[in-house]
């Protein structure tokens, strides 16, 4: 559905209001977009970016997105993920459990590989539906190129505000290195009232990540007292909204926050429609331990000497953090996990 035909955005929900980066400002150094950047991935850990250069790529991929979630089930369920920890390919909708109770969420996915669009047709981690070859190279592989662009444009940023040697992030997020970065089309079905959370609060496993949806539905959970309070972030046409995930969380010894969020049913007369969302997860490459760069930045020592806490050292690579993170919360892992009120496993 075209954006022009959605109901709009209902104005009596509660709406967390984000600070709005210019992505070609960055891009030229500009000092006070700098500043606004930072004060937004230090504070919530969210914000809306315009004037970046995925925008021409988006509806394409939304497109692609459409004719592969469209095809049969048993179709796409020949390139299903699987339930080990791997990401790429199909996955399937009530795939992981949304809180205590046990209810699962409603969304399905299709997720394609960086490392497999930038080479194909060699194949490195997965083989993909037709309706994703078919697109490769004129939709997905520009539309990664153009958020690995992105990225690597807020990474030096990130790298000079937390006082780290040049280039130490930069060579934690080598494009030519082999890595779990992704795409994500994401469809939600209408949604009746008996649908509470459409995806479980969670906070992002990789470094970036880059987000444009059409509806609302996505929630931050804001601080608030005793469990917080649970905020709708605003879709605005030609806006990307960007968040902070766990690895830099980690890699900077907490100064950049990455914020629990889930996803609901659209509010008001958009929960008839049908939701679709497109993401670009960027993550760190495989190999790389995943832990406070304390040996590299007197900012992070000093971060992590306040927190007082072991949480910035998990002892594993980034391929092994997302194997465990990505397993914890399934329906089908062979595993039992506890979920708490924020998402959080215990």
């Amino acid at each position: 559905m075209p954006p022009s035909t959605h109901p709009p955005f209902p104005d009596n929900v509660p709406v967390q209001d984000l600070l709005v980066v210019d992505y070609k400002l960055l891009k030229a150094g500009d000092k006070h977009e700098v500043e606004v950047l930072w004060k937004a991935a230090t504070t919530w850990g969210f914000w809306y970016l315009k004037n970046h250069d995925v925008e021409p790529f988006v509806e394409p991929m939304f497109k692609m997105g459409s004719e592969t979630l469209a095809l049969p089930f048993s179709e796409k369920m020949r390139y299903w993920q699987g339930n080990k920890g791997g990401s790429f390919g199909y996955r399937v909708a009530g795939a992981t459990y949304t809180d205590v109770d046990g209810s699962t969420d409603v969304a399905e996915f299709i997720n394609v590989s960086k490392d497999d669009a930038m080479v194909y047709p060699r194949v490195v981690n997965k083989a993909y539906p037709t309706t994703v070859n078919a697109c490769m190279e004129s939709a997905v592989r520009p539309f990664i190129q153009a958020c690995v662009d992105v990225s690597r444009v807020m990474l030096e940023i990130f790298n000079n505000k937390l006082e780290l040697p040049d280039g130490a992030l930069a060579e934690r997020h080598r494009t030519e290195t082999e890595c779990i970065s992704e795409s994500r089309c994401i469809r939600v079905p209408p949604t009746s009232q008996d649908v509470k959370i459409a995806l479980g609060p969670h906070t992002d496993f990789g470094s970036i990540s880059f987000l444009v949806n059409r509806l609302g539905g996505l929630q931050v959970l804001v601080p608030n007292g005793g469990d917080g309070e649970w905020k709708y972030v605003k879709p605005i046409p030609a806006h990307a909204i960007c968040n902070i995930g766990d690895a830099l969380n980690l890699l900077s010894g907490g100064i950049l926050k990455s914020c629990v969020h889930r996803v609901v049913p659209p509010p008001g007369k958009q929960a008839e429609h049908e939701r679709w969302s497109l993401v670009y997860f960027t993550r760190p490459t495989n190999e790389i331990h995943l832990g406070a760069l304390v040996d590299q930045s007197p900012l992070i020592a000093q971060s992590v000497k306040n927190a007082n806490t072991s949480t910035y050292d998990p002892q594993m690579t980034a391929a092994q953090w997302f194997v465990k993170r990505q397993t914890q919360a399934r329906t089908d892992a062979d595993k039992v996990s506890t979920l708490s009120s924020t998402g959080e496993h215990i």
